[in-house]
């Protein structure tokens, strides 16, 4: 009987506990945490030591694509260019930046780049279209020309230059400082002015125009730095020559970089001296990170990013539509004729073009 008892007791207690159990409110539900995030790709873009960017851009395209983007800058235009050509077998990067219309067939030979066909070129004028193969886009343009010091000429009520030819004329023997065409980007586009305004075989060909600048005590600097902050006279110079090769952008960039100092350039540019560089952007082959660099591509061609090229490389946008600033507007318009060469007459001749300069000018 007991145990009977007990174990209807026992049976009592399980059926209540179970009947508390159906009445008694559920748990409350473990909050599902969200997913996280995909770590972002890391997107590596190869240029030269004077590309720059603001950083407020580089975040757009980042955030926009879940990217990371890593600039690897590797010396002059064409000191990077030889890198990308030497590790073409294993990519150092997945994009190219700053391949110009000097060094253009050279990187074109190497097959170092993927054709891409930017729906944004449509917007862009044809004549910045070098490359029909769509492997090299343009980006930018700019102009190396002879700057001159304002201040030195007026104090002297002496005309500044107003050609290349002038440039050898005995008024401005001693003024004018260029840059090594072997060792500096602007020398060597300067060289190609030369040789553009005096071809092999005319009657004043470039060779007898360096002899003569030779004979006007032509000062030679290895690089640009030298020549325009050491040699030149001008406000960010403090040299003894009037007449440096730089930028048709230069005197905009002295207004800007006084920071609010002076109001207007005390530089300006010798007309008729100017040559036009243009920058490429391609897709280095062996990427594996394609799709990501269209975008990077198409985005450098974007009205944003154009609009950000002036103030950081001071050089002038491809795109039309992007506004100029203010600054650009007033001290930095591209001059109306530059001189040029066509790409594969560069690539044949540049090599010995410098070794003839060497010749005339230094030894």
């Amino acid at each position: 009987m007991i145990k009977r008892i007990s174990t209807l007791f026992l049976s009592s207690i399980v059926a209540l506990a179970s009947a508390c159990a159906v009445q008694a409110p559920p748990p409350a539900a473990t909050p599902v945490s969200p997913a996280p995030a995909a770590e972002p790709e890391t997107l590596v873009i190869m240029s030269h030591d004077s590309f720059n960017v603001s950083e407020s851009v580089i975040r757009q395209f980042e955030q926009a694509h879940n990217v990371k983007v890593q600039i690897l800058e590797s010396g002059d235009t064409g000191s990077a260019l030889n890198k990308a050509i030497l590790s073409k077998d294993a990519p150092l990067a997945d994009v190219f930046f700053g391949v110009d219309n000097t060094f253009m067939s050279r990187a074109l030979d190497a097959d170092i780049f993927e054709p891409y066909a930017s729906p944004r070129l449509a917007a862009i004028p044809e004549r910045f279209k070098l490359d029909k193969t769509n492997r090299l886009l343009p980006v930018d343009y700019g102009h190396v020309m002879v700057n001159y010091d304002k201040a030195y000429f007026s104090a002297r009520n002496l005309e500044p230059p107003r050609s290349l030819r002038d440039l050898a004329d005995p008024r401005y023997k001693g003024l004018l400082v260029v840059q090594n065409p072997a060792t500096s980007s602007p020398g060597l586009a300067f060289l190609m002015a030369t040789i553009a305004a005096f071809p092999e075989g005319s009657a004043y060909p470039w060779t007898q125009f360096w002899a003569d600048l030779r004979a006007n005590d032509v000062y030679v600097s290895p690089d640009w730095e030298d020549a325009y902050f050491t040699q030149f006279s001008g406000s960010s110079g403090k040299g003894p020559r009037p007449l440096v090769v730089s930028y048709a952008t230069s005197p905009a960039a002295e207004v800007v970089f006084s920071e609010g100092k002076l109001t207007e350039p005390p530089t300006g540019n010798v007309e008729g001296t100017a040559f036009e560089q243009i920058e490429f952007v391609g897709i280095l082959k062996g990427t594996k990170k394609r799709a990501l660099a269209e975008k990077w591509v198409d985005f450098m061609l974007s009205r944003t990013f154009q609009e950000d090229i002036p103030l950081q490389m001071f050089v002038y946008p491809v795109l039309p539509e992007a506004q100029l600033p203010e600054v650009f507007i007033k001290f930095g318009q591209p001059p109306a004729n530059p001189l040029t060469l066509p790409p594969q007459q560069i690539h044949e001749g540049r090599e010995r073009w410098i070794e003839r300069w060497t010749e005339i000018v230094l030894r």
